[in-house]
């Protein structure tokens, strides 16, 4: 039903696009939705995806016994109604309402995870655009991993409705994760796995 809607819906790419049909667009059709404009997603590279899938593993391990629900990318966020933006991952908590199988997201996760990207770009708009549109949304957590920086930041949403940093490290394991009793993650590894990969990938 949404591959059809989003076939009939899908207009001319300087033409506003609504919500509903930019979360009916099939998976080859990428792209976040930007003041009604379909927009390119970030460039990833094979650092990005490793960082990825070392965080889903380790947050996974942990939801299974703390009630939590993690989702990898692809999830869509009606963060506004002209914006739609899909995190590199989202998790709800034990307790929070979960999100539709189909259609935009308008249930906000409890956190979201940015990988920056190695292009100013991407990392602009992790840092500035997205920060500004998760916070109004309502996500309670944002975690930005930045591996070129070597940075892990948690920020957290405050009374005014804006995003403050609560945790950043650099090295080592993270033993108090805040909203996630019981998790720690070892930031160190990251970026050891990182330097592996860049490495092989220079190899070839």
């Amino acid at each position: 039903m949404f591959e059809a809607l989003a076939q009939e819906s899908l207009p001319a790419a300087d033409e506003p696009m609504t919500l509903e049909a930019w979360a009916a667009l099939p998976e080859d059709e990428p792209g976040e939705l930007v003041d009604g404009l379909l927009v390119e997603e970030e460039m990833t590279n094979a650092v990005h995806e490793a960082m990825l899938a070392r965080l889903t593993y380790i947050l996974m391990g942990w939801a299974g016994t703390h009630g939590a629900r993690v989702f990898g990318s692809g999830l869509k966020l009606a963060v506004r109604s002209d914006r739609g933006r899909i995190p590199d991952m989202s998790v709800y908590l034990a307790g929070a309402k979960r999100p539709p199988v189909e259609g935009p997201i308008r249930v906000p996760p409890s956190i979201v995870v940015e990988v920056v990207s190695s292009t100013p770009r991407d990392g602009r708009r992790d840092r500035i655009e997205k920060i500004d549109e998760y916070a109004s949304f309502g996500i309670r957590w944002y975690w930005l991993v930045d591996p070129a920086l070597e940075t892990f930041e948690i920020f957290e949403l405050n009374e005014r409705g804006r995003y403050e940093r609560v945790a950043l490290a650099t090295e080592g394991t993270m033993e108090t994760i805040p909203g996630c009793e019981g998790l720690t993650l070892d930031v160190g590894a990251l970026w050891a796995e990182a330097a592996t990969v860049r490495a092989e990938g220079e190899a070839g």
